[in-house]
């Protein structure tokens, strides 16, 4: 199978990519496409975005940067990976037939598919051709503000996370996300830039990008303490499959805390309420699971149920906390954190 069969691999940019949007991409792109443009410096930066096909940010950075470097050299090579734009012709995470297009790359848990094929490809191509580092740009769905995550904690990568934001989290999971593909190659940062087309978070990446382009090297010894306020993610937590849940709805089994994004990167104490249980449907265990890296669930270290209320039983710090019940089905309801030192 050659990966010509599986992606779009351009050398040039088409002239309508420059001004379409994320739901009319699918017209000028109709499947995943690698760009490679070249530049003063011979080692590529790699950008990927629309991973996931509602976070637009990356694609108005993209096309910004695009325009400015029309009639002038491009400091370093560049590639640009277009991700899951059927998703995003309707604004989804995903299409439900698909897998999630950042859990498919090297050292994804997913079986053998045409994605994890071309993933592997794409990461393979770019090796070869020395990539320099890679960013990876999203957009949460709940409110949070502008962070990183990386998947190593060496210098290089803690560097490049403090170039774009004090605030960084480390994530060694889930398995076969882009930026844990491409952390044995090189620095690579997945960036988070809020809620999905803001000019902030749009401007943010911009400047971020360029900053990268313009380096000649980043530096291997860590960053000081006093500059990056770094983040263990200690679990990943998910609503139990068999539970309904809402934010409106008395019938569900789990009534999720109105406002719950309110939360994100607040340190909270032991006793927080996150929800309440129907006492007509509810029956231990607790309804959500705390998944470890390794896999393990030690939700009951986390949370604690008390006349129906569903409560932190630690302090802990969330993030990507989210409002969106199907993106809370399709990933995950948050993030728990605890502060580290670079």
């Amino acid at each position: 199978m050659s990966i010509n069969t599986d992606i779009i691999r351009l050398n040039q940019i088409p002239e309508a990519l420059l001004e379409v949007s994320a739901t009319e991409l699918h017209q000028v792109l109709p499947k995943p496409c690698l760009i490679h443009l070249s530049g003063q410096r011979p080692e590529p930066l790699f950008v990927s975005v629309l991973l996931h096909g509602n976070e637009n940010t990356g694609l108005l950075a993209v096309q910004t940067l695009l325009k400015k470097y029309a009639d002038k050299p491009w400091p370093r090579a560049i590639s640009f990976f277009f991700g899951n734009v059927q998703a995003a012709r309707l604004g989804l995470r995903h299409l439900d037939n698909q897998p999630d297009f950042n859990r498919i790359w090297p050292g994804t848990e997913l079986a053998g598919c045409t994605e994890t094929f071309w993933a592997q490809k794409v990461v393979d191509e770019m090796v070869n051709r020395g990539v320099f580092a890679s960013i990876d740009v999203h957009n949460n769905t709940g409110r949070n503000p502008h962070y990183s995550c990386v998947e190593r904690l060496d210098g290089q990568s803690l560097n490049l996370a403090v170039l774009f934001d004090r605030l960084a989290i480390y994530s060694p999971y889930p398995k076969g996300s882009q930026t844990g593909a491409f952390a044995s190659a090189c620095p690579s940062l997945n960036l988070e830039c809020g809620f999905p087309g803001e000019a902030k978070g749009v401007n943010h990446a911009v400047e971020f990008i360029e900053t990268c382009l313009g380096l000649t090297e980043v530096p291997c010894h860590p960053p000081s303490s006093q500059d990056i306020d770094l983040f263990n993610a200690l679990v990943q937590v998910k609503v139990r499959d068999d539970v309904s849940f809402s934010f409106s709805d008395p019938n569900a089994t789990l009534l999720l805390r109105d406002q719950l994004d309110e939360l994100n990167f607040v340190e909270l104490p032991p006793g927080t309420l996150l929800g309440k249980l129907n006492a007509r449907h509810f029956s231990s265990p607790l309804p959500l699971i705390a998944q470890t890296g390794d896999g393990q669930n030690i939700a009951d270290l986390y949370f604690q149920v008390k006349n129906h209320d569903i409560l932190l039983a630690r302090s802990v710090m969330p993030c990507m906390l989210s409002m969106d019940e199907r993106i809370i089905r399709q990933d995950c309801l948050c993030y728990l954190m605890e502060r580290m030192i670079a």
